[in-house]
């Protein structure tokens, strides 16, 4: 994220500077909303990658300056203006296009819901029991969906990968869930991306992963070099989704 930034500004013309978590404490050495108010009067905009969701609002809320989610733990929107542009550029087309999240109802799962919503996607999130994204985004991305002719399912069931254009997963355990990743581990063996996975969609379905990948874990290896795998065009399309949202 912080590379994917920083390029994408100097490519612009602009200058990025990194402030470190024990650099700027957000919240403890000072409070967010003096953060916001200080850091409008220096910098054009503001991008946050923070853990609590509730940071970002409240940077956004003080903020005289744009201030952009790079990551919180409700959602993480910058990497799914990655995966859009990644599935447009592989597919051609956001109408009637299904993709399948695997793994965890993650920020990501919450946030390809929110999109594939808005763009008229057909969106499946396929996640163990007790797993699933929060109840709000369903019901939110549901409501948005029934505009555009977006269908979004939630789902324990495997099978739903069915004829699927894009395969999509994600880590096991997301920042903040480090110390389940054991427990994880046996939960979410069968929810992943490999040989089998791969013959219940389409014959030509992209695989994506947002990065870093556990290889043996949500998608092995082999299965991400196929020729389908388009992981690396959508690690590059970050920085460029990036330049867009900055301009």
């Amino acid at each position: 994220t912080r590379v994917s930034f920083e390029t994408g500004m100097t490519q612009l013309g602009g200058h990025a500077i990194y402030l470190a978590p024990s650099d700027i404490s957000l919240g403890k050495r000072e409070t967010t909303e003096d953060i916001a108010l200080v850091l409008s009067r220096y910098a054009d905009a503001i991008m946050a990658r923070v853990f609590g969701h509730d940071i970002v609002v409240e940077l956004a809320r003080h903020a005289t300056v744009p201030v952009i989610n790079g990551l919180s733990d409700f959602e993480h929107p910058c990497q799914v203006l990655a995966d859009f542009q990644t599935i447009l550029e592989r597919k051609g087309r956001f109408e009637g296009v299904k993709t399948c999240f695997i793994g965890d109802g993650n920020n990501v799962a919450h946030s390809l819901m929110f999109g594939a919503a808005r763009l008229g996607m057909h969106m499946t999130v396929i996640t163990p029991a007790g797993h699933e994204p929060k109840p709000e985004v369903t019901k939110q991305s549901t409501n948005i969906g029934a505009s555009t002719g977006s269908k979004i399912t939630v789902t324990n069931d495997l099978a739903a990968a069915e004829g699927a254009d894009v395969l999509y997963t994600d880590v096991w355990a997301s920042m903040g869930q480090e110390a389940e990743a054991g427990k994880r581990k046996g939960i979410f063996t069968d929810y992943r991306i490999d040989a089998e996975t791969m013959k219940r969609a389409d014959p030509d379905a992209i695989i994506l992963h947002c990065l870093p990948a556990h290889y043996g874990d949500e998608i092995d290896y082999a299965t991400s070099r196929l020729p389908n795998s388009a992981i690396f065009d959508q690690a590059e399309n970050r920085m460029h989704a990036q330049k867009a949202l900055m301009v």
